[in-house]
């Protein structure tokens, strides 16, 4: 039931928060923008509403894929950390153990996530004009990016295999730190509104825990999210980076400290509600299923 509901309430937030996503990626890796409303009015003048849904198909799959991994590891490692550390897998686990499994768990999906992360960059990039409704029979070039998996095949043939785990390292940071956060947090907050004598927190309480812990498990993962994108989208033209140290030391030479937060502000509007989702959605599917099986 972990995966299943991991699966759904991903699938769902995924969808909710891609706009919001698309318009941070462009931030992050792009020096033309002046800011939130310059890239969102931008990208719907030149591209109209489908400019900020490029490549959504494949990253709600793959967002319910990999939060139902997430959701379903987290929980055995848990299960697991119970049975062996207090003799009972049902035992409350303590704060270390709710961090080492979630830190555990980030590091475990990285291979999964990669390739998916690396082609959302690719197409949230690269822009395809709207046709003009003036100029209808005017021609535009087509796009390198048919779509996810062309997008996929493409990398491979023109950076071979190694290219879908470009900026491996810097993401295998992000989620370590960013997903020990996430679920201490839910976990932290979740307790502290639960009622006294209930085993569970009530549904609204789930909204304002998980809302609060996609914020801050964002606040942690934004500066190496950046170096992440600025890594994936360099297989576009010359190569600028050779790694995840040349790209920071060069991206805060260029631009300052504060380029390692491009993007914070959406991330943290674009967090709460998509991890309100996630949350709610894990919380009352899991108890929908408890309550068929009784």
């Amino acid at each position: 039931m972990d995966f299943i509901a991991g699966a759904i309430g991903g699938g769902v937030s995924a969808a909710v928060g891609y706009p919001l996503d698309t318009v941070k990626v462009r931030i992050q890796t792009e020096t033309s923008y002046r800011g939130i409303w310059h890239c969102i009015r931008d990208t719907y003048r030149t591209e109209r509403v489908p400019g900020f849904y490029r490549g959504v198909s494949m990253t709600v799959v793959m967002a319910s894929f990999i939060t139902s991994f997430s959701f379903g590891v987290y929980k055995n490692i848990l299960y697991n950390i119970c049975r062996f550390r207090y003799g009972s897998p049902t035992k409350k686990p303590s704060k270390v153990d709710v961090s080492f499994a979630a830190t555990a768990t980030g590091a475990i999906r990285v291979v999964l996530i990669s390739p998916a992360e690396i082609a959302k960059v690719r197409l949230q990039i690269q822009k395809e004009p709207f046709p003009s409704a003036v100029l209808p029979h005017l021609l535009i070039s087509k796009p390198k990016y048919q779509g996810a998996v062309h997008c996929l095949r493409t990398i491979v043939k023109e950076e071979g295999l190694r290219g879908l785990y470009k900026g491996s390292l810097a993401l295998l940071w992000r989620d370590c730190f960013s997903s020990a956060t996430y679920f201490l947090t839910y976990s932290v907050l979740g307790d502290w509104l639960t009622p006294a004598g209930k085993e569970r927190p009530d549904l609204w309480a789930v909204l304002l825990s998980g809302g609060c812990a996609g914020v801050l498990a964002w606040g942690v993962a934004t500066p190496m999210d950046v170096i992440k994108a600025r890594i994936q989208a360099d297989g576009e033209g010359q190569r600028k980076y050779s790694g995840l140290v040349h790209c920071a030391r060069d991206s805060v030479r260029e631009e300052g400290v504060r380029v390692l937060f491009k993007g914070l502000g959406l991330n943290s509007i674009r967090a709460f509600p998509a991890n309100m989702m996630v949350f709610f959605t894990y919380e009352a599917v899991l108890r929908l299923g408890e309550c068929l099986m009784k």
